[in-house]
């Protein structure tokens, strides 16, 4: 999370013309400041920073890492439904917990906050009017709103969203997470492509005083649009940096759990790309410096193009930090594990194996992986030495991504609706309850003694007797 105090400063009408940053490789440039938007409601000045508490969620999968880790929780006990909050859209982005609240996004471009002992709405706001189905040349949400999970700023008190909005245009927000004032609104778009094109599906990410928005293209990969990531100050003005994937079409970054900060750079999957001639930086692992956005390091598989021209890249799941290495798994089902001082340029994988299609998010304990399958859950352990290794197994119909903490892992069924909490060491079930229909790719969020999780139409709660 971020680490230094921000200065404050209301985002002034019109725009301003600002310094570009320097493009430093091949796909890193900048991109003119986004036009600021007035009608805030609420001044800087109204905030203070607000430290993480303990039993805080701020980001997805717990932290900016992304392990899906939160050690520590007691067992929850025989899980109950504690509550349901049906609310004005769908819920794809994983509920937070921030302050004693319950932090979720609509695909009606609607935050809310809900009180996490009954699913009372604290405070609501809505940001956008979302794009409709029958506006977008493909795609399989509908409407197309809030779709990547928030991240809260502990150092500003802001939630941050990206909001579709009529006509394809996309906003960063930031919202007061006391009552949900809105103190920042920015466009944040992609400097190439088609802007209808782009989805917004990958976890906001902070660091270092500046949110991380990276973008994909829609279900069907329709239209023109090139994988991005963008820089955003936390303030709301200031210039907008970018990465953009050096290929001529499609190379998504669309994996729910968005970019994984490391330090001071930041790990990003990235789709199947256009070329199958020579290599366009698709297909690939990426080391983006933190401050620039210029590539540091890279990995590509030797199959990248044979993966290019079939759809089987590394874009499907996001990859992260095991130790001393970095592992990485997409839809052709190879997992790698990549030096993560250096991550091996095409074909320099430490170790490779078979382990399952992967998409979403892995959860991370020490050097055990839990792998999310397009057909179940893996265990993988990664050596000393970096070699990996296939522990126990479970047969799902769409494994959504895990997370470890109170005692279990725990994944959603999103093909059957279902929640399970796993053993950690051999995987047998040791609850299952069956939810409200959910999204592709949902997480489940532990915290105050339950467990949320976000659903087609809301949130629903589970807690134990």
């Amino acid at each position: 999370m971020a680490g230094t105090r921000l200065h404050r400063a209301l985002v002034g009408a019109g725009a301003v013309m600002l310094a570009l940053l320097t493009a430093c490789t091949p796909g890193s440039q900048a991109t003119p400041t986004g036009t600021p938007i007035e009608s805030l409601t609420a001044a800087p000045s109204a905030l203070s920073p607000a430290p993480l508490q303990a039993g805080d969620w701020p980001t997805y999968h717990h932290d900016a890492a992304r392990t899906g880790a939160a050690l520590g929780l007691p067992p929850p006990g025989t899980l109950h439904t504690a509550w349901t909050a049906r609310l004005d859209g769908a819920v794809y982005g994983e509920p937070l917990i921030v302050r004693d609240e319950v932090i979720v996004a609509t695909e009606s471009d609607t935050v809310y906050a809900l009180d996490p002992a009954d699913g009372r709405i604290v405070w609501q706001r809505n940001v956008g009017t979302p794009v409709p189905g029958s506006a977008l040349p493909c795609g399989d949400i509908s409407p197309l709103g809030i779709t990547g999970t928030p991240v809260f700023d502990p150092a500003t008190g802001l939630v941050f969203a990206v909001a579709e909005v009529s006509g394809g245009h996309h906003e960063l927000v930031g919202l007061d997470a006391v009552n949900g004032s809105l103190v920042v609104r920015r466009e944040v778009e992609p400097p190439r492509g088609e802007l209808i094109a782009y989805q917004q599906r990958p976890a906001l990410a902070l660091a270092g005083g500046r949110v991380y928005v990276a973008f994909g293209g829609l279900d069907g990969d329709c239209s023109d649009y090139i994988g991005t990531v963008l820089s955003v100050p936390t303030t709301g003005s200031g210039p907008i940096g970018s990465y953009v994937v050096p290929t001529s079409r499609l190379a998504g970054i669309w994996a729910p759990g968005g970019p994984a900060v490391d330090g001071s750079r930041l790990l990003v999957g990235v789709g199947n790309g256009a070329s199958t001639a020579s290599f366009d930086g698709s297909d690939s692992i990426l080391s983006l410096d933190a401050a620039s956005l210029s590539r540091t390091d890279f990995f590509a598989p030797e199959t990248w193009a044979q993966d290019n021209a079939r759809d089987a890249d590394l874009g499907s799941m996001t990859p992260v930090r095991v130790g001393p290495y970095v592992f990485a798994d997409g839809k052709a089902g190879t997992g790698y594990v990549l030096d993560a001082g250096h991550l091996g340029g095409i074909g320099g994988a430490r170790d490779e194996a078979t382990v399952c299609p992967a998409f979403g998010a892995p959860a991370v304990t020490g050097m055990t992986l839990f792998v999310p399958c397009e057909d179940g859950l893996q265990q993988v352990t990664v050596s000393s030495s970096g070699a990996i290794s296939l522990g126990w197994r479970l047969s799902l119909q769409a494994a959504g991504s895990p997370v470890v903490g109170a005692g279990a892992v725990w994944v959603i069924d999103y093909g059957a609706d279902e929640l399970y909490a796993l053993d950690p060491a051999d995987g047998h079930v040791q609850q299952k309850v069956q939810l409200n229909p959910v999204p592709h790719f949902v997480t489940p969020t532990l915290a105050a003694g339950r467990v949320f999780v976000g659903t087609l139409d809301g949130v629903t709660a589970l807690a134990g007797a």
